[in-house]
């Protein structure tokens, strides 16, 4: 038998996970599967064939700490995926930056701001927008990520000493929501259509968000194919998270290739797809 880890945290209370879908289906091809915490400091990594990133959704606390323990899968005899280069890279959400000077179509984003109530004025005007959203630049499930109207001196600590991005508040996100498209190995294997709860904005289940399974048309395929290409790695897994603008296109929001949740619940092949992906890398 293979051995593979999927890397998680100390605690999921709070979370809702799937990823126990996908262990069924990689028995018959021949793989063991086992989950531990990154933070696990007697964890072998050599005793595995593969480590996957999945459920870590607490690295944003302590991003070199988190590094530091992938550096040492990394040594390991074990496959790490995505790469350590990836994750790297994709750890802050600059990455965007980079797939837009690429060609990708990204939010409208400020990036290397000040947070003070004159860059407050500057950013409406320059965004020509009458509402914003600032979130740092390494984070997870929306946390310290806040829509604006106004200049709120309140959460001025915040950004005080962390680098942060503004973009304007997309209508659509509430209107319409976000389109998540999940590729294994480059394939695109199912969509989902993630909605917040009346009188939120954030998408995400931890919030309340509403998910559904979706048939994503052409138009949005493209868009998501666009950004994967723009990355110059393999990639076991990625989860492409766009939205509709102002002008009827689809906006990359996040290119997600350390720990996206796969949703594999929503599509009865998903569980089935992510093991012959895994298994794949491996032929």
């Amino acid at each position: 038998m293979k051995r593979c880890c999927f890397l998680s945290m100390d605690d999921m209370a709070g979370y809702v996970s799937d990823d126990d879908l996908a262990i069924g289906p990689l028995d018959p091809l021949g793989w063991e599967v086992e989950t531990i915490s990154w933070r696990d400091a007697a964890a072998d990594w050599d005793r595995f064939d593969l480590v996957v990133l999945r459920t870590t959704w607490d690295y944003q606390e302590h991003p070199t700490e988190f590094l530091e323990t992938l550096a040492q899968v990394d040594r390991s005899s074990a496959r790490l995926e995505n790469s350590l280069e990836i994750v790297r890279w994709n750890l802050d959400k600059r990455y965007l930056r980079d797939l837009e000077q690429r060609g990708v179509r990204i939010v409208p984003t400020i990036w290397d701001a000040k947070y003070t109530s004159n860059s407050f004025d500057a950013w409406l005007a320059q965004l020509a927008t009458d509402e914003l959203i600032i979130k740092p630049t390494v984070s997870a499930t929306a946390q310290n990520t806040f829509r604006l109207r106004r200049f709120d001196p309140e959460i001025a600590d915040v950004f005080a000493e962390r680098a942060f991005m503004v973009q304007p508040f997309l209508t659509t996100i509430v209107e319409e929501g976000e389109y998540s498209l999940f590729f294994f190995n480059g394939e695109l294997s199912h969509a989902i259509l993630k909605a917040p709860k009346a009188g939120d904005f954030r998408v995400q289940e931890e919030h309340g968000g509403l998910i559904s399974e979706h048939e994503p048309d052409e138009k949005l395929v493209e868009a998501a194919r666009k950004a994967i290409g723009a990355v110059d790695q393999s990639l076991l897994y990625a989860r492409v998270d766009l939205v509709r603008d102002s002008e009827d296109e689809f906006a990359l929001m996040e290119l997600e290739l350390i720990e996206p949740a796969l949703y594999l619940r929503m599509n009865a092949h998903a569980p089935q797809r992510f093991a012959a992906a895994i298994d794949a890398l491996f032929k």
